[in-house]
């Protein structure tokens, strides 16, 4: 009995453990992609998440090296792609330049995280 018990504490751990986990909007990807080298200026950073985002509560900036704003201030999420997040950019010189995104999902949790990108020789 007592193995039974602690069977089911430790699955009920494990399951509350998975949901969780499956309870926040985490990036799963990004053009340009995370880390990544482009020959030329992207007109656009796009963000894909694991769940929908509250459009008015998410937001997206890039930076360059100096940490001037070099997006166009107009983060949106798309009509009918929720868990998408997107800004304009300004015409990039070559360098290397950071994405920080804050999210919330539909669910209420926040994740926030950045990465950076390099356009030409950077």
């Amino acid at each position: 009995m007592r193995r039974f018990i602690v069977a089911l504490i430790a699955g009920g751990a494990v399951t509350s453990a998975a949901l969780a986990a499956q309870a926040h909007a985490f990036l799963d990807h990004a053009s340009p992609a995370v880390g990544s080298s482009v020959a030329t200026s992207p007109p656009v950073a796009t963000l894909w998440f694991t769940q929908d985002l509250e459009p008015a509560f998410s937001s997206v900036t890039v930076t360059d090296q100096a940490g001037q704003r070099v997006d166009l201030g107009n983060a949106q999420v798309p009509q009918g792609s929720q868990s998408e997040l997107q800004v304009g950019l300004k015409p990039l010189p070559p360098g290397t330049y950071t994405v920080s995104w804050r999210v919330l999902s539909v669910d209420t949790h926040t994740t926030e995280g950045s990465f950076t990108f390099t356009v030409g020789g950077g």
